[in-house]
């Protein structure tokens, strides 16, 4: 059963998660239909990030993913050398 502290630390990742995914959606779905002088736009980085922002965060979880797995295989080929 989670305590009441992961139970607080999930709801956070969670309202985190839904807000970036509103202002992503608003980003790239709804903003190309406002008119380009309109006030909102400000609230915005330019579209071309839409792409690379996410491109950037892919590639990095990718490299940390890989990186966690190199350092488990390498830790447990130590405890194999070292039972023998």
């Amino acid at each position: 059963m989670a305590t009441g502290t992961d139970q607080v630390v999930g709801l956070g990742l969670v309202a985190v998660s839904l807000i970036i995914f509103t202002y992503y959606t608003a980003w790239v779905i709804l903003l190309p239909f406002i008119d380009s002088q309109h006030v909102i736009h400000k609230y915005f980085l330019p579209r071309a990030y839409a792409v690379a922002i996410p491109l950037a965060a892919g590639l990095l979880l990718l490299l940390f993913v890989g990186l966690f797995i190199t350092y488990v295989m390498l830790k447990s080929e130590r405890v194999t050398k070292k039972a023998q």
